[in-house]
């Protein structure tokens, strides 16, 4: 019986002694090395204690180092410890950081998991429990298996795998931070590649990544669909709701930005970027109306004041895509207001700059067809007049009475070109192409054109004019001219030619100046004569 018993404690104590030198599972310690949690250190050393080899044996080499990792029991106690912070934050509404926190803890419980995984050398899912959501913990298990089985070819892969994906990340960083968004763009699609190629899930945050890297380049449609697929994915996310509302409100369409901040904060009350969002999606809405009401009661400084105001709200950073489209309808809008107030320079720098944020508006290039044709560039005015109609036709927000109005516009447009290639008359006599009838037929302002050639065209008269003797047209002879109601001594074919240089050939007919009979008419006709 005591032999049986003696027999017995000694396989316990063999059992024992096995499980303390290969059944404890390796896990990370934070000094580098690997060790069995119960496994002796030698005193001022790294590296764990071995047995001597017996004696007449030849020296064992000694064994591989995995990398070290936490103690199970340090692991345990701090996931649970970050798993209370986590419940203490959700009471608090913060469920951001909640989130945060919960999220940290399981990545604590799924190490320690990988480390028991490797003891039983199963290691494929031991490398799925570390690699998930970075390349960092994956490499840190497989150096470990790789220490274990120096030859293990699936490790050997992953390894490769995992060290070209956090090459692909760091060009990813670097590309960023000197903003070279297309360098970026392209290091971050191969990311999420490799990421994809294994079956993975792409982080959240990769995600994100994509939606501020197509803003930076202005790639509205790639940023709208990029926050989509970050928020189906995500849809109680606070940071995929607010940057899904950043995408909106740079687009220009503020209500369903304001909705989508206001869904954020339900979710995280104390979510720092969405409350930033809403105020600014706000305020941008309160001064653009603002503006618009002042625009249409013909309060026109004050619109100029309160777009420029909602300008600087919206701003132009270049991680934002310098204001997106809905600087650029701002700036539409105040450029069409300084047309109005008359500065027209400051006006056609503001639709310049709308045009580079939105080059296919409808109205920035209606805008600016305007101010070319104010500032009599007809060329560029018929082409931004023909370029807005071809927009509006295919423009949504256009209505047919738009497009007719266009129409109408680039008429005028090539029209003026016309006139401007002739002789200006309107020009000729000092009036404006608004004038009434009587301004245009004024006789008394054509009597004083005669009078002027009469006198700048005499040698002599001229000089006593330029001496400031008085000359008022009349001569010895009297009249005008003194040839007996003639015209500053001019002979009828004298002002045929004069008649000839106003107006292409006009002679005259019944009445002291031509009312109607026998002239050629040339352009519009105002009143006593017509041009």
């Amino acid at each position: 019986m005591a032999n049986k018993k003696g027999k017995g404690a000694a396989k316990k104590r063999q059992a024992q002694a096995s499980a303390s030198t290969s059944g404890s599972p390796i896990v990370p310690m934070s000094n580098g090395d690997a060790t069995s949690p119960n496994e002796p250190k030698a005193s001022g050393s790294n590296s764990p204690l071995h047995p001597q080899s017996p004696a007449g044996d030849p020296p064992s080499p000694p064994p591989l180092e995995p990398e070290a990792l936490p103690e199970p029991e340090n692991l345990l106690k701090r996931a649970e410890k970050v798993k209370e912070l986590g419940n203490v934050a959700f009471k608090a509404a913060k469920y951001q950081e909640a989130v945060d926190l919960y999220t940290k803890a399981i990545a604590s419980y799924l190490t320690n998991r990988a480390a028991s995984y490797m003891a039983l050398k199963r290691f494929r899912p031991a490398l799925e429990d570390s690699r998930l959501g970075s390349s960092t913990p994956a490499a840190s298990t497989i150096r470990t298996i790789l220490a274990l089985e120096p030859k293990n070819a699936q490790a050997l892969l992953l390894r490769d795998k995992v060290q070209l994906l956090e090459n692909h990340v760091k060009n990813f960083e670097s590309a960023r931070k000197r903003k070279e968004w297309g360098l970026a763009r392209l290091a971050l699609d191969k990311c999420l590649q490799a990421i994809e190629g294994e079956g993975g899930d792409i982080p959240p945050e990769w995600r994100f990544w994509r939606v501020e890297l197509e803003l930076c380049r202005g790639n509205w449609d790639a940023a709208n669909n990029a926050a989509n697929d970050a928020l189906r994915l995500n849809s109680n996310s606070p940071d995929a709701l607010s940057l899904r509302g950043l995408v909106l409100f740079l687009s220009g369409r503020l209500p369903q930005a304001l909705q989508h901040v206001t869904s954020a904060l339900r979710l995280d009350p104390g979510h720092e970027p969405a409350q930033r969002l809403r105020k600014r999606v706000k305020d941008v809405e309160r001064l653009k109306e603002e503006g618009n009401v002042a625009f249409k009661t013909g309060k026109l400084q004050e619109a100029y004041e309160k777009y420029s105001e909602c300008l600087e709200r919206i701003g132009e950073s270049e991680e934002e895509g310098k204001g997106g489209q809905i600087r650029a309808t701002l700036l539409s809008n105040r450029a069409t207001t300084l047309l109005k107030l008359e500065r027209q320079e400051e006006a056609l720098a503001d639709t310049d700059a709308s045009l580079v944020l939105a080059p296919n508006s409808f109205k920035a290039l209606r805008t600016r067809a305007r101010i070319n044709l104010h500032l009599e560039k007809f060329d560029a005015s018929i082409g931004d007049f023909k370029s807005a109609i071809q927009q509006a036709q295919t423009e949504g927000s256009a209505t047919d009475a738009d497009v007719r109005a266009l129409k109408s516009e680039l008429k005028k447009a090539e029209a003026a070109l016309k006139r401007s290639k002739t002789k200006d008359y309107y020009k000729i006599l000092g009036v404006s192409r608004e004038c009434t009838e009587i301004e245009g037929g004024d006789e008394e302002k054509f009597k004083l054109v005669v009078e002027a050639n009469a006198v700048l065209s005499d040698p002599k008269r001229r000089e006593r004019y330029d001496l400031g003797e008085d000359e008022d047209g009349m001569n010895e002879g009297g009249g005008m001219g003194g040839m007996g109601g003639g015209f500053g001594g001019m002979s009828p074919m004298d002002m045929e030619e004069l008649f000839a240089s106003f107006g292409g050939g006009a002679r005259f007919g019944g009445g002291p100046f031509g009312g109607a009979g026998g002239r050629r008419s040339h352009g519009h006709s105002h009143g006593g004569f017509s041009f």
